[in-house]
């Protein structure tokens, strides 16, 4: 039987080190989420006025499809309420993780973990279904090469 002494724990204790790099992490994360935020705004104004431009781009080159600015208009705000999850976890983590570290509250440490998880989780299942469509959209571009 092998023992792993970090299985056998109770206790996880943080060393000044630990800490230190939690902090630090915090912040950047606090920064990534903010900027994720920006992002998500410029995404809801750029879906708010797709359609207007688009119109407008059809004034001045008529061949342009009918409709295409709606479509537009209906990815950003997709993708803008897509993005919201992992940018909204990745704030609560970074919130979360400080408050832990200067209470020295386990319980919240280990619900910033969970928004961190939660954070990786999402990202992860939302790549797993980018590669898949991207697969799909190779086979069918193949399908259609024939």
């Amino acid at each position: 039987m092998i023992h792993n002494p970090i299985t056998e724990l109770e206790q996880l204790t943080l060393t000044g080190a630990s800490k230190t790099f939690l902090k630090e992490t915090a912040k950047w994360t606090k920064f990534l989420a903010i900027l994720g935020f920006v992002f998500i705004c410029f995404m809801l104004v750029l879906a708010i006025f797709t359609t207007t431009i688009y119109e407008y781009a059809v004034i001045i080159k008529p061949d342009l499809p009918r409709g295409l600015g709606l479509v537009m208009m209906i990815t950003y705000l997709l993708l803008a309420f897509i993005y919201f999850f992992p940018v909204y976890y990745l704030l609560k983590f970074s919130n979360q993780l400080k408050k832990a570290l200067s209470t020295k509250n386990d319980e919240i440490l280990a619900k910033a973990f969970e928004m961190l998880k939660s954070h990786y989780k999402f990202i992860g299942v939302f790549t797993i279904i980018t590669i898949s469509l991207y697969v799909l959209l190779a086979i069918v571009a193949m399908m259609g090469a024939l």
